[in-house]
């Protein structure tokens, strides 16, 4: 069963370091248990940055062509036999991971911990920045009525900021320390403030903090300090030992940022005052959590998109943070210029 179709599939395709491409592509059709998405919109990640201007990530390599793009919603537009048919014509946000259901961790409940998770924009997956992609149901949840592609696309980075705030376990009191104002940073905390911590930012960007003061979440002043819980979102490593630093005994560390590939934690700090500390690997189990947040308006994340683009300019898009410091999310509207 069928929506109408776009007759055409543009794509952002990457080939290599610092060569983005928008190209046509067959428009895939929605097999048994899958869904075909008209995506409308599709937010820039870090990740998408990192592939773009470095080629690769870590052991990932972009050695063939890849669409990029995982921050993504549109609407269903047809449904493979086993599928939700009722679905169709829903907005929807798409949760980019699909992980193989049958090893330990996918059975744990852990599925973001599978080893054979295909991963949207992930080499050698191709990501969302496509105007049709099929996915399968499972991993397709609707938008409650009255949201936005756009809004809907946010789960995935609040997913993240949702996910290192549940491996912190924040409480209501707690004293939370968040270093740096990206867009993870300010959506960890606005969950940390619905949880009923006091949550103050930390941040080098006078623009982002300024933000977040908009927001209602205040600039750190981590003299003589004493927090509960850190969630390091910067990756810096000044930044996570000023954060360390302030944390009172006992205090949980999360750390979420990746922005450098390794830091170091003072062992005297982390044992005289025995501090727990996690790491995070995406999410699992957030997306209707995630969607009823942003739907209640608790989680604002209409303040932090800062820039949107169509997808011929998508080289734009993922060069904005280089090209403006205030840029927080950057968003690609694939229906932008239909």
């Amino acid at each position: 069963m069928t929506a109408s179709a776009p007759l055409r599939n543009r794509a952002a395709v990457l080939h290599g370091q610092g060569d983005v491409r928008v190209e046509e592509r067959p428009v895939p059709i929605a097999g048994a248990g899958e869904l075909q998405i008209r995506v409308l919109a599709c937010g820039i990640c870090g990740s998408d940055v990192h592939y773009f201007r470095e080629g690769r990530i870590g052991r990932y390599v972009v050695d063939e062509p890849m669409i990029l793009g995982h921050e993504s919603a549109g609407i269903v537009l047809a449904a493979g036999s086993d599928s939700d048919r009722w679905l169709i014509g829903k907005t929807v946000a798409i949760e980019p991971g699909v992980p193989c259901g049958q090893c330990e961790q996918c059975i744990r409940g852990r599925y973001n911990l599978c080893p054979d998770v295909r991963f949207l924009a992930t080499p050698p997956v191709d990501g969302a920045l496509s105007d049709v992609i099929v996915m399968p149901a499972r991993w397709v949840h609707p938008a409650p009525d009255g949201m936005t592609a756009e809004v809907a696309a946010m789960a995935e980075p609040l997913s993240v900021g949702l996910w290192a705030a549940r491996k912190a376990n924040i409480a209501v009191g707690d004293r939370v320390l968040v270093t740096g104002a990206g867009p993870v940073g300010q959506l960890a905390a606005q969950v940390a403030r619905a949880r009923g911590a006091h949550v103050e930012i930390f941040d080098v960007v006078e623009s982002r903090l300024r933000v977040a003061a908009g927001l209602g979440i205040p600039t750190a002043d981590m003299t003589d300090a004493a927090y509960d819980v850190l969630l390091e979102c910067s990756g810096n490593q000044r930044a996570v030992d000023a954060g360390v630093a302030a944390l009172a005994p006992a205090a949980r560390v999360v750390l979420v940022g990746m922005g450098a590939p390794r830091v170091e934690l003072d062992l005297g700090t982390l044992q005289g005052r025995e501090l727990s500390v996690t790491g995070t690997f995406r999410y699992a189990h957030t997306y209707r959590e995630a969607l009823e947040l942003l739907h209640s308006g608790v989680i604002d994340v209409k303040s932090l998109i800062t820039h949107r683009y169509p997808l011929e300019r998508v080289a734009d898009a993922l060069d904005a943070g280089r090209s403006d410091p205030n840029a927080i999310k950057v968003v690609v509207r694939l229906d932008a210029d239909q």
